[in-house]
């Protein structure tokens, strides 16, 4: 018997699709539900996993991982493009693994090109 109901891991895959949390993250709140440390809701609360969704807020830190990082800028702007892997990293933790991948990818390549 499973600690974890359907309803409440459908609540979790919801959380994935509605973009509150990444894929990685879900991982962290499945093993917490796992544990018995409260629903997927309570869990993203407490632990303020919730994902980072201000785009200004987002461009800040980019525009801070760009100006320190213009040596990996020219690289890029000169072909290399297997740095924006780099840059993704980063932002990632400068975010502490919050802000959504997809809107930082888009947000990078908008910047660096």
């Amino acid at each position: 018997d499973s600690p974890i109901s359907a309803n409440e891991l459908f609540s979790l895959i919801s959380r994935i699709t509605d973009s509150t949390i990444s894929g990685k993250i879900a991982k962290d709140v499945f093993k917490l539900m796992w544990e018995g440390n409260g629903s997927v809701d309570e869990i993203i609360e407490k632990q303020g996993l919730k994902q980072m969704t201000d785009t200004n807020a987002l461009e800040s830190i980019i525009d801070d991982v760009i100006s320190n990082n213009l040596d990996q800028v020219q690289q890029f702007r000169d072909g290399n493009l297997k740095l924006l892997g780099f840059f993704v990293g980063q932002v990632m933790k400068a975010t502490q693994g919050k802000a959504n991948p997809k809107q930082v990818n888009q947000v990078l390549n908008e910047k660096l090109t």
